[in-house]
């Protein structure tokens, strides 16, 4: 993909084949040169590796809540989103050291900083964005329990004890491991993924905002159930989320 020829605006495409077990996008956040752009970064259950124009590479770890963000005029942000289990096996630590946090690479991985400069021209950052990216996921060792845990998992009336019993580990078992590979809980995770079907609905059709009925097909036991839970991942009501990303 040309990156200069993308959309200002936050643009998503398919991660190379070899790449996708691991890898649930790439994307790209492009700002014009008129002026500062804020955002909001929601929970999502994934790590990503990010480089960016003037900072060079990091790693935005798991998230349990909302995460404000300022991009400079004329900046583009360039990012491999890890799927949820990935992230700790490539990066070869426990995600839970990471979780809400934004860490350079250097202090995580030094050889692939060195190779994702802040001075790069995007075309080439993208380009080792994703040789590094290869190398790591090549280097870890992911955890097929886990793995298939957090599949289980996006079902809503999974019960965490039951997905440890089916992977055939302990609850106690699955959450070490849980924080390890993924940066929290099998409950926490369940709630992320939750969310993130709620997120998606909205996005999908923000022409039409029933909120009980999105409620009920993200998963929720009613609509103050998803009022609570969107103000701790989101800091906003569902009317007022739903909102912002329309606007």
């Amino acid at each position: 993909m040309d990156v200069r020829a993308l959309p200002v605006g936050y643009t998503e495409w398919a991660a190379p084949a070899a790449l996708r077990g691991d890898v649930a996008c790439l994307w790209a956040q492009v700002n014009d040169s008129s002026a500062e752009r804020a955002g909001l970064v929601l929970p999502d259950g994934c790590t990503d590796l990010v480089w960016e124009q003037g900072r060079g590479a990091y790693v935005a770890g798991p998230d349990t809540g909302p995460v404000a963000t300022t991009m400079a005029a004329g900046t583009i942000v360039l990012g491999v989103r890890f799927r949820p289990s990935a992230g700790g096996p490539a990066l070869g630590i426990p995600l839970s050291e990471l979780r809400d946090q934004r860490v350079g690479l250097a202090d995580v991985r030094p050889g692939g900083a060195r190779r994702l400069s802040a001075a790069l021209d995007p075309e080439v950052s993208a380009s080792r964005l994703l040789d590094v990216t290869a190398a790591l996921i090549a280097d870890g060792t992911p955890d097929p329990a886990v793995t298939w845990a957090a599949r289980l998992l996006r079902d809503p009336a999974a019960r965490a004890e039951d997905v440890a019993a089916e992977v055939g580990l302990s609850l106690r078992q699955l959450r070490r491991r849980c924080q390890a590979a993924i940066g929290y809980g099998p409950k926490t995770l369940q709630r992320v993924l939750r969310f993130r079907r709620f997120v998606s609905r909205v996005d999908a059709r923000p022409d039409v905002l029933d909120l009980a009925a999105i409620a009920a097909e993200a998963g929720y036991a009613d609509q103050a159930h998803l009022t609570r839970e969107c103000g701790k991942l989101a800091g906003l009501t569902p009317a007022a989320l739903a909102w912002q990303r329309v606007a």
